[in-house]
């Protein structure tokens, strides 16, 4: 993580936590009062988004910390549980929606472990599994390099018994979760996707045969994995890279230690493409064949989503028959045509994933 400039809210205590963070990161600490002096800094440079990714915020979580997806309307939503460490994200990929989704974009740290610890309670209290992830708006293990803080969920995490954590992440960032005693709690996921997708529209996250050795050597220790083929990218020869993926996968690891793989393809909000001509002027993702989704998101044309899907699960399911795969935010159609079924009934797709995660994961197969 290369940080350039270092701001801290000055209603943060000074904390073992706020110590570690501050001794990692080559950048004097900067006290301020009021949150628009970090959104102006960010926005008088000319890329503001680039500017953010150098530019470290800690302070406190002002709104909720454990919540549930918010979902899509008209697609399948896994019911996945969002818990909310940061947000944005150091490294630096064309289609990242984030780019777009904050305004500014400004890479926060949520100070304050006992706060994530408190919250979590509540989930783990219920007679209910819950599937538990970070990485829904930064990257889980970004933070592993300057922070106590994914060590402190996972630890957390060993002590209960009805939910999962799962932390997603781009990087090779887990030297310090190898020694842990995760008691089986903790899923370690990569995103994936072809080389020449990683290699030019990735910027700065760890390259396809990085990610794969460090799934190896988590699951040495015993950690479960999961894969996210999302977002694919439709060009000439995807379909014989992405398998070559799917390959390389398996010859790394053990289809039983798979928890799931999920799949999706690329899908942005209208303003995005401006964005990504702008920054990544040699980029050509988004000039495929889109139409407007029912999400008002740009989305592949069905019969090209369709075509591509077929391919990858008849490839998966040649390596690993029974591993459970899923769509992100896809329609009845997409998954008759594809899967060869549809999740019907309201939360039946996250009961299959919470079926899955009990499965794999020691959880208490009497919360399904």
């Amino acid at each position: 993580m290369k940080i350039d400039t270092l701001f801290i809210d000055q209603a943060i205590q000074k904390d073992f936590e706020i110590e570690y963070v501050i001794s990692r990161i080559n950048a004097n600490p900067q006290r301020i009062e009021n949150a628009k002096i970090v959104y102006d800094f960010i926005n008088e440079a000319d890329d503001p988004i680039l500017k953010a990714k150098k530019t470290l915020y800690i302070t406190k979580n002002k709104g909720a910390v454990v919540k549930e997806c918010p979902g899509t309307s008209y697609y399948t939503c896994c019911d996945y549980t969002i818990l909310h460490t940061g947000t944005f994200c150091t490294m630096d990929c064309s289609y990242c929606i984030l780019q777009a989704y904050f305004h500014p974009p400004v890479l926060q740290y949520f100070a304050g472990l006992e706060i994530l610890g408190t919250a979590l309670e509540k989930n783990f209290c219920q007679n209910k599994i819950f599937r538990i992830g970070t990485g829904e708006y930064t990257d889980s293990l970004i933070w592993e390099k300057i922070s106590l803080q994914p060590k402190f969920l996972v630890e957390t995490f060993a002590k209960q018994n009805n939910c999962l954590l799962e932390l997603k992440t781009k990087t090779t960032n887990i030297e310090s979760l190898l020694p842990l005693d995760h008691n089986g709690k903790t899923v370690i996921a990569w995103s994936v996707n072809t080389p020449d997708i990683i290699g030019s529209q990735e910027r700065g996250t760890a390259s396809l045969k990085a990610r794969l050795e460090a799934a190896r050597r988590v699951e040495s220790k015993g950690y479960k994995l999961a894969f996210h083929f999302d977002p694919m990218v439709i060009y000439p020869g995807c379909e014989n890279e992405y398998k070559k993926v799917i390959k390389k996968i398996f010859e790394h690891v053990s289809s039983e230690n798979i928890v799931w793989i999920s799949i999706g393809t690329f899908r942005f909000m209208p303003k995005l493409k401006q964005i990504i001509e702008k920054r990544f002027k040699n980029s050509t993702i988004p000039y495929g064949e889109f139409i407007l989704g029912l999400d008002n998101k740009m989305r592949y044309f069905k019969p090209l989503r369709i075509k591509l899907y077929k391919q990858i699960i008849s490839c998966i399911k040649e390596y690993a028959p029974n591993l459970l795969m899923y769509f992100c935010m896809e329609d009845q159609e997409v998954w008759e045509k594809s899967m060869g079924f549809f999740p019907k009934k309201e939360g039946e797709l996250g009961h299959l994933l919470d079926k899955s995660a009990a499965a794999h994961c020691h959880l208490n197969s009497n919360f399904l």
